[in-house]
């Protein structure tokens, strides 16, 4: 009973005691014990890969953020770019039909909108370089989410596996439970790897 008076039991829970003790009684306390240290293990381990999961999907949002930020940065100066081409045009015209002693003041303007230009372009160039590792970096990020919630999924699975071959005593879920705990295991040193 918890300090309250009141305790909530799980769906399963009763019958886990009730197959618990019923085991004491004939012998099979070795399964039961065995059963229990692995699930306890497993579940922590689990624990742990799921806020790994977690900790990468929130990685791979604030990455795929940090990208359309500087994308959007690029875009402003592409807008730029096209602002000062569109003054480069226009002062390319006026020199074109300019008399002969304004030509020169029009062709000063059109190299300096030329070489401003080929600055903005750079700027631009090196944001959008920015965006693609940012793009990448949340790429990475979200398989590696993905690899952590596989191997949680397994653990968990192997979890309730567990409980089922505690309630039946079938020896081949007990297997079963090792074999998918296993595969779990293997899915998490794959990510913790990033693969």
């Amino acid at each position: 009973m918890s300090s309250g008076g009141f305790h909530v039991h799980g769906p399963h829970d009763h019958e886990v005691e009730h197959a618990t003790q019923h085991a004491a009684h004939e012998g099979g306390s070795t399964m039961i014990n065995q059963i229990a240290m692995f699930t306890a293990i497993i579940a922590t381990v689990g624990a742990i890969m799921s806020y790994m999961g977690g900790a990468t999907q929130a990685n791979a949002g604030l990455y795929k953020n940090n990208a359309a930020i500087k994308k959007t940065e690029a875009s402003n100066q592409w807008n730029y770019f096209q602002s000062k081409s569109t003054k480069q045009s226009l002062a390319e015209l006026a020199r074109d039909l300019a008399p002969e002693d304004k030509k020169a003041f029009y062709t000063a303007k059109v190299e300096r909108y030329e070489k401003e230009k080929n600055e903005i372009k750079v700027a631009a160039d090196k944001l959008e370089a920015a965006a693609t590792v940012w793009d990448k970096d949340s790429d990475t990020q979200m398989h590696q989410h993905h690899r952590w919630a596989q191997a949680t999924t397994a653990l968990q699975v192997a979890i309730a596996l567990a409980a089922i071959a505690l309630l039946t005593r079938k020896k081949w879920l007990e297997y079963a439970m090792f074999v998918v705990a296993g595969i779990g295991a293997v899915i998490g040193v794959l990510a913790l790897a990033h693969i």
